[in-house]
């Protein structure tokens, strides 16, 4: 009987934590949504300067996916697998119903991993501001106050 219980503990910890760690990702897709919609002129400025790409080239990205997280997750699953975007736009285009982990999963990253497991806490260090709210928020804040080199 000590057994079953600890056992049904034990899955329900589990469970709890794969939903709390697919809520991460989510919220955080969410969030990017809602700003990106706001302005999305800033948002693709946003991704260029964020992950050193041209503006034109956001732009094709974002045109090729459903909505402005898609594509952000597109630049970054890239980056992760050293794959370039356009690559993972192909593959989201054929999983795009099975989920993140799935397209992750088919473009290398294994599962359990520490990229897998960023993946799906939403931790990828974008901190993206729309217009309107107030700069400096969060584990960003002080980004660009650090010491300049000296010409």
């Amino acid at each position: 009987m000590k057994k079953i219980i600890i056992l049904s503990v034990f899955f329900i910890f589990i469970s709890g934590f794969a939903f709390t760690a697919h809520a991460g990702l989510d919220d955080f897709l969410k969030d990017i949504n809602a700003k990106a919609i706001k302005d999305i002129n800033n948002f693709n400025a946003s991704l260029s300067k964020h992950f050193g790409i041209p503006i034109p080239r956001v732009e094709g990205i974002l045109k090729a996916v459903v909505k402005p997280a898609d594509a952000f997750m597109c630049i970054q699953l890239g980056l992760m697998t050293g794959k370039m975007p356009e690559t993972v736009v192909k593959t989201y285009r054929k999983n795009k119903g099975k989920g993140w982990g799935n397209i992750a999963k088919e473009l290398g990253i294994k599962p359990g991993s520490a990229k897998f497991h960023a993946l799906k806490r939403g931790d990828f260090g974008f901190y993206y501001d729309s217009p309107g709210e107030s700069k400096g928020k969060g584990k960003n804040k002080n980004k660009g106050k650090g010491k300049r080199k000296k010409k």
